[in-house]
C-alpha cells in the first residue's frame, strides 16, 4: 500500500506561483510513476504532469513551459507558475505501480488551488 498526503494549495493572483508538494508512505520503493492530475467544477479529472521511475516528465499542453514536476525521495512536487484562472481546480497527487498483469493506482487526498484577483 502507499498513502499519499499534499499540501501547498491556496488562492493566488493571475500570473502568481505555487508549489505543491506530494509526500508518499508505505511501499514507496514500488513505485513506478507519480504525477499530479486536476479536477475542475463540472470538468472529468486531468492529468496534469507526470514523473516515471528514471525520470522522464509528461505534461499536459496546457501547463508546459509554466509548470515543472520534479521527485526527491518520497517526495514529488509541482511548481506552477505564471498561473491562470484557468488553473483553478482540485489538484490531486498520484502513483502508480505495474508489473506484467497488474497495475495499481493510488490517490491523495486533494489539495485546492484558485487563482482569482
Amino acid at each position: 500500500q502507499v498513502q499519499l498526503v499534499e499540501s501547498g494549495g491556496g488562492l493566488v493572483q493571475p500570473g502568481g506561483s505555487l508549489r505543491l508538494s506530494c509526500a508518499a508512505s508505505g511501499s514507496i520503493f514500488t513505485i513506478n510513476a507519480m504525477g499530479w492530475y486536476r479536477q475542475a467544477p463540472g470538468k472529468q479529472r486531468e492529468l496534469v504532469a507526470a514523473i516515471i521511475s528514471g525520470g522522464n516528465t509528461n505534461y499536459a499542453d496546457s501547463v508546459k513551459g509554466r509548470f515543472t514536476i520534479s521527485r526527491d525521495k518520497n517526495t514529488v512536487y509541482l511548481q506552477m507558475n505564471s498561473l491562470k484562472p484557468t488553473d483553478t481546480a482540485v489538484y490531486y497527487c498520484n502513483a502508480a505501480r505495474w508489473g506484467s498483469d497488474y497495475v495499481d493506482a493510488y490517490w491523495g487526498q486533494g489539495t485546492q488551488v484558485t487563482v482569482s484577483s
